[in-house]
């Protein structure tokens, strides 16, 4: 897909004066990117603002930007912003210290303690399920935050943070509703005004903060170890051994952790549900699944070989409805893609809900098929498929989300199905991950 020869202009649409296709992306930018794609191919320029962004969908050319020639890249300015929020986590930084950070953090999702953390993942599926009436509406959506947000917290710092889950809940929604705001042209400007919007987001984020920052000194007064991430982050020392973390770079990956090990497994497990209630067929082979393999008894890290088809289940819910919808990358020079020429300093956007829903990798591929997986097809190109991205800034935490998406679907399957509630609507919310824009109203049944 890379060339070196370069010389036609990219397609796209011509756009407005000044904003460009800014309003029309604002109001669906996912159903945006994949309707421009299917309009203009593979390669797309779409003016946003001040913002020169170079869509591009086929796989070859995305294995080289995130693999290949990512030494040609950086971060884009949607992660670039987010240090308003995440300071210098592992999804903000850059270069050297991107990869010092990314070491230290990785030992807490070795398989070794995977078995630990499954056990957790099913006894806290069980509390929440055991929770529910039969025939009683609620929204999944939130039902999911609060269960993903206990285990993250019990898992990877060892605490339980449920009397503050609704308030975390209402914090990260004013966050992301509001982060559109840090995106838009001279926001750097405007997070200095005392706007209303502003005052709200400064507030979400000092709510998430405190929270973070209460881990933090009650386990440093306590001085224990207790193996998990936490500890790891608060017990690291430099390259020179001259001094540990400050309290506010342990903020900056506690809270990147925090929030990304929840919130896209979250959505991800609620568009599971809902995909489920709509296709009989594959929840019928889900629950016969349950049925025979667990026959009753809690899931366990164990228990995850024989789970295929659940595993499937997940696989084909991050196909259709992928949380990270979007990853960006800025050029660091005049990069050539087929015959033509993506400009240094333009960002270059890659869509997995654009790519995976294309029919050149997938037949029917609006049509939940949990039977596609794990069979992977020989012809398809390896990022036809990308729900958590590649190359160097793959999801430190993929293994970690495959087991927990498999083990809660396993732990809640074997005693509801849920179906949604009448009238409620389904639209997709694609802000800074892929939501549903009204939530997911759903009724619980008894099996």
């Amino acid at each position: 897909m890379v060339a070196a020869a370069a010389v036609l202009k990219v397609p796209g649409p011509k756009g407005h004066l000044l904003v460009g296709m800014l309003p029309e992306f604002r109001k669906d930018p996912a159903g945006f990117l994949e309707k421009m794609a299917r309009q203009y191919g593979d390669v797309v320029y779409i003016p946003l603002g001040r913002q020169h962004i170079y869509c591009i969908s086929h796989p070859d050319a995305i294995r080289h930007v995130l693999v290949t020639h990512q030494n040609k890249f950086k971060k884009s300015r949607m992660l670039e912003r987010a240090r308003v929020l995440l300071g210098d986590g592992l999804l903000t930084s850059e270069g050297q210290h991107h990869r010092r950070q990314r070491r230290l953090v990785q030992p807490a999702f070795h398989r070794d303690r995977l078995a630990g953390y499954g056990a957790v993942m099913a006894a806290r599926a069980a509390l929440v399920r055991d929770q529910w009436q039969s025939g009683q509406p609620f929204d999944v959506l939130q039902e999911m935050m609060r269960l993903t947000l206990a285990i993250v917290a019990k898992t990877l710092f060892s605490t339980e943070v449920d009397s503050e889950a609704d308030e975390i809940g209402v914090a990260l929604t004013e966050v992301f509703s509001l982060f559109e705001i840090i995106l838009m042209p001279f926001s750097e400007l405007l997070e200095k005004l005392p706007l209303p919007a502003v005052r709200r987001f400064k507030r979400a984020r000092q709510r998430l903060d405190a929270t973070i920052y209460r881990l933090i000194a009650e386990r440093r007064a306590s001085g224990n170890d207790a193996g998990d991430l936490l500890s790891m982050l608060l017990l690291a020392q430099d390259e020179e051994g001259s001094g540990g973390m400050t309290d506010e770079q342990v903020r900056d990956e506690a809270l990147t952790l925090f929030l990304a090990g929840h919130e896209t497994t979250a959505d991800a497990l609620t568009w599971t549900w809902y995909l489920l209630s709509q296709n009989p067929q594959a929840e019928a082979a889900f629950h016969a699944e349950l049925d025979r393999v667990l026959e009753g008894r809690l899931p366990s890290f164990e228990d995850l070989p024989q789970l295929r088809y659940t595993e499937s289940v997940f696989a084909e819910a991050l196909r259709l409805y992928p949380p990270a919808w979007g990853i960006g990358r800025r050029a660091l020079e005049d990069y050539p893609i087929g015959d033509f020429v993506i400009p240094e300093r333009s960002v270059v956007l890659m869509s997995p809900y654009v790519v995976h829903r294309d029919a050149r990798w997938f037949s029917d591929p609006l049509t939940f098929r949990p039977e596609r997986w794990p069979v992977e097809d020989p012809s398809r190109p390896k990022f036809a498929y990308f729900p958590f991205g590649g190359g160097a800034r793959v999801c430190i935490g993929e293994r970690f989300a495959w087991m927990e998406g498999t083990l809660l679907l396993a732990a809640i399957g074997q005693r509801w199905r849920l179906r949604l509630e009448p009238g409620h609507r389904v639209e997709t919310h694609a802000r800074i991950t892929l939501r549903p824009k009204h939530g997911m109203r759903m009724i619980a049944e008894l099996r």
